[in-house]
């Protein structure tokens, strides 16, 4: 009998392989998306904190926001993350799509960031 795997195990099993190909030479942007939200955040995998977050539940984007799980909301959050990141005195990272295809969300989200000033 064929063991059937759900969609989330797949994508952690892609992320598992994908992830450490690029890692360790510069901070990671991470990127998490469910079906009501997205996050992404800008990670120091050497000492393992978080340099700097965005997400759609935060307290200043959620009144601009029609709903957290869209591709205006994922262009939304690559703008205040890149905004975030620069303030930080962050410029350049590595995208990590945490195991989601370059698609939809999380290309609206990686574009926008581009466009903020990150450089991935």
């Amino acid at each position: 009998m064929i063991e059937r795997t759900s969609k989330n195990l797949r994508r952690q099993k892609i992320h598992r392989r994908v992830r450490p190909r690029g890692c360790g030479n510069a901070p990671r942007l991470n990127v998490f998306r469910s079906l009501q939200h997205i996050y992404a955040q800008i990670v120091d995998d050497e000492r393992g904190h978080t340099l700097v977050s965005a997400s759609s539940l935060d307290k200043e984007i959620r009144p601009v926001l029609k709903s957290g799980g869209n591709l205006a909301a994922a262009r939304e959050i690559g703008k205040i993350l890149a905004a975030r990141a620069r303030a930080a005195g962050i410029e350049k990272v590595v995208f990590d799509r945490g195991g989601y295809a370059y698609h939809g969300r999380v290309k609206a989200l990686a574009e926008e960031a581009r466009a903020g000033g990150l450089k991935f």
